[in-house]
């Protein structure tokens, strides 16, 4: 069994503290992993601020580094696109996208660390400014924590570490425990592209006690956390005045207009209800379907979901994996079954075996329920009939998140009062909640976090603006 280190100023660490890592199908165990205590996470921020204090990377060397990782990645697309499938439980088709959006987000991160840039100011255009020039100038923050979550362990990462590089900034890396190979990976294809020693640390184990440590160090400036709402705030809290990017959960919403087609849209949100066995943060979970087109949607929806085979993430013909853990199948499965005891009924799925739960499609669900007011992470979503498209857009907006919702409509009008009015961090018209091309902005409003990843936007965030004037 493969035992994984910590990864410290270019050295693998070992430690006596261990924790198993599970085949998420088969509950085998397939990795061990080291867990750190407190000399090892201080160990891993001392080389992390220590190589940013003292071995600075010019644009161009990050440009190079961050592209020969985008290629090692795609080189190795089906050793990681394996691992993925064996450690997250999702298909194996599933995973290798994932590899291949990794590799995307690490080459346009290497694109804009040539582009990290200020602006020129006009001060002379303000009385008694005549004779100075002022403009203005990003610089990195320093040393960057990285916190990622279990449901895209290789994307989500590179989402944090590529544009931390990009930007300049060194990095201390904590991965979800339960999915902590991909990470190794990462550490090892990072240093065959160039990375010095110090610039990448992965420290490993239960956020209450890891995380913590981190978010007392006051040597990090800036955390990128992805996962619950609850520990984000936490983390808020915890690290005062330093910077902080959140992106916390979601029950995201989509319309469907009676005017949509609703072959499409009924195709497209169910497929992208169950991907990663509706383990993402903005998978479809709530959609609200026209009067006119309810029948036929729900018709189209059961019957496509009964031709999905749920099973072996590594059978091509697989199309739904495990949940992360049995625990979190048996914890949605009381929330259908609470959900059903409340009024609403299953059209399709809401049984369990194991980890595995079946793809579920509930209707007559109300607001307070949980399957609806929290967000779900599970492959469960739920059609509520609507007649007026004033009560659909209410509906949407009634929630405590805010990440991505969607609409489907036919009418431009509609569609632009959609993308003004739906409260969300992005909108998507006429494709699922769960669209995302990793170049774009992407960031929730309301409990769903603050800032913004895509690595132009989030290279902001990583930097600070300094102003120069001078006087002649």
């Amino acid at each position: 069994m493969n035992q994984i280190g910590l990864f410290i100023n270019g050295e693998w660490v070992k430690t006596n503290q261990k924790e198993l890592v599970l085949n998420k199908a088969t509950g085998e165990a397939i990795a061990e992993i080291c867990v750190a205590g407190p000399d090892e996470i201080d160990q891993a921020v001392t080389a992390a601020y220590t190589a940013y204090k003292k071995e600075k990377l010019a644009p161009y060397r990050r440009y190079e580094i961050l592209k020969r990782a985008s290629e090692l990645l795609m080189e190795r697309q089906e050793d990681l696109g394996l691992t993925i499938a064996l450690e997250v439980g999702k298909t194996l088709q599933e995973a290798k996208g994932e590899v291949a959006r990794a590799a995307q987000t690490l080459l346009v991160s290497a694109e804009e660390s040539k582009r990290v840039q200020g602006e020129i100011v006009p001060i002379a255009g303000s009385p008694g400014n005549e004779n100075r020039t002022a403009w203005t100038m990003r610089v990195p923050v320093g040393v960057v924590c990285a916190i990622t979550p279990f449901n895209v362990p290789a994307n989500l990462t590179c989402h944090k570490i590529g544009p931390a590089i990009a930007a300049g900034n060194t990095v201390v890396y904590k991965p979800a425990s339960a999915t902590p190979i991909i990470g190794a990976k990462l550490c090892e294809i990072f240093v065959e592209a160039g990375l010095p020693a110090g610039h990448l640390n992965m420290v490993m184990g239960p956020g209450s006690v890891v995380g913590e440590a981190l978010a007392k160090d006051e040597r990090i400036a800036y955390y990128s956390f992805t996962g619950s709402a609850a520990v984000g705030m936490n983390l808020k809290n915890s690290v005062g005045f330093r910077k902080v990017s959140l992106e916390l959960g979601s029950n995201a919403p989509t319309i469907v207009h009676k005017d949509a087609d609703i072959s499409r849209a009924a195709e497209s949100l169910t497929r992208s209800a169950f991907a990663n066995a509706g383990q993402l943060c903005i998978s479809v979970q709530r959609v609200y379907v026209h009067s006119d087109a309810y029948e036929e949607f729900c018709a189209k929806a059961v019957a496509l979901t009964k031709t999905l085979k749920m099973g072996n993430p590594l059978d091509p013909t697989t199309d739904i994996g495990p949940m992360i853990s049995e625990k979190e199948a048996i914890r949605a499965e009381q929330w259908i079954q609470e959900a059903v005891a409340e009024g609403a009924e299953i059209l399709v799925g809401g049984h369990r075996n194991g980890p595995f739960l079946a793809p579920t499609i509930l209707t007559k669900v109300q607001p307070k329920m949980k399957c609806s007011c929290n967000e779900l992470f599970a492959p469960v979503f739920n059609i509520v009939r609507y007649d007026n498209i004033d009560d659909a857009i209410a509906l949407a907006n009634n929630s405590n998140y805010g990440l991505q919702a969607a609409i489907f409509t036919n009418s431009l009008d509609l569609a632009i009062r959609a993308a003004e009015e739906l409260e969300a961090g992005g909108v998507i018209i006429n494709d699922p909640s769960t669209f995302r091309a990793d170049l774009m902005p992407y960031g929730g409003w309301k409990q769903s976090g603050i800032g913004k990843e895509g690595p132009r936007y989030v290279i902001e965030e990583m930097t600070e603006e300094k102003i120069i004037v001078i006087n002649k």
